[in-house]
């Protein structure tokens, strides 16, 4: 609109100097000019466009601020509309009873609507699991989206039927944290949850099968800082126990270890070594892995590794 105001001011007017009607509009100084002298016929034009730039398509739906973002954790995307529950009008005024009456059955018609079939009501409950699961793991947003990325996938291609809905979403959430490096157990998910471990690893392994999706190796040093600050250890120890695992690895010694229990032993050796000393109770406790396993590994690291401890 603006650039049209300023189309149909230049074709109106001409120069006062010289008379022509060759005229520029500088959008960056906010001028129009005369482009035959250069006079400046009109300063200080305010520009009522955004103040941001894009160079592609990509970057104009990116930056724009118009309504909210889509997303993938609502059944919907968020492109659908809502009615608020307070029962005031727009200048905060309460409504009358036949208003609230009327609002209560807008609302309640707006909740029927967004849910119009099963496959929505099926993907609309696992998205509401799936939140509740990343809100008790404390996970960031981007595990919460990419996990509602692999089970949309999952729907899509009609996996979901035979299984229960808990189960595929809570396999979602780990699969989640395997792809984007977040250190999450099997154990921790299940105790997020009321499905079992047994079943989370089992609907797991289907969707890896299935869906195609690549998922990287859990390597034990994604878990040293994890169980560091639980057991409240200084940066010199975590350090100590990744300088363990480098050698432990370069060995192979972590082949066909589980990365907790091997994490676990090396953060153990690391406490002894920088003086901090924890008991293998309070590191099994942190890693959630058992005394037995802690000894174990501690055992083939002390021997392969050759590590002296001074007591």
């Amino acid at each position: 609109m603006v650039g049209l105001k300023h189309e149909e001011k230049k074709a109106k007017i001409v120069c006062p100097e010289c008379g022509a009607s060759r005229l520029m509009n500088d959008t960056d100084q906010g001028e129009l000019v005369c482009m035959n002298c250069g006079y400046v016929i009109d300063d200080k034009i305010a520009d009522l466009g955004p103040e941001w730039r894009a160079f592609d398509d990509e970057q104009k739906v990116k930056r724009t601020r118009v309504g909210a973002p889509l997303t993938y954790t609502i059944h919907d995307k968020g492109l659908s509309t809502l009615i608020d529950w307070h029962d005031k009008n727009f200048t905060s005024k309460e409504l009358t009873l036949a208003q609230t009456s009327q609002v209560f059955t807008l609302r309640k018609w707006q909740r029927r609507v967004r849910v119009a079939d099963a496959a929505e009501r099926n993907l609309a409950s696992a998205l509401s699991e799936m939140s509740k699961i990343s809100s008790a793991l404390n996970l960031p947003k981007n595990i919460l989206e990419t996990a509602a990325v692999l089970y949309r996938k999952a729907v899509k291609r009609r996996l979901i039927r035979g299984r229960s809905i808990q189960g595929v979403a809570a396999a979602a959430i780990y699969m989640s944290c395997r792809k984007c490096n977040v250190p999450r157990t099997l154990d921790e998910i299940a105790q997020a949850t009321s499905v079992g471990k047994k079943e989370i690893g089992r609907c797991y392994r289907f969707l890896a099968k299935e869906l195609d999706e690549f998922v990287p190796p859990i390597f034990p040093t994604r878990y040293i800082s994890k169980i560091s600050n639980q057991l409240l250890m200084k940066g010199k120890a975590e350090i100590i126990a990744a300088t363990i695992l480098d050698v432990a690895s370069s060995l192979r010694l972590t082949s066909g270890r589980g990365p907790t229990g091997i994490a676990a032993a090396a953060t153990y050796i690391a406490s002894v070594l920088a003086g901090e000393k924890k008991t293998q109770r309070e590191v099994a406790l942190a890693a959630n892995v058992t005394e037995v396993t802690i000894r174990n590994r501690y055992r083939e690291l002390m021997d392969k590794i050759k590590i002296i401890v001074k007591l």
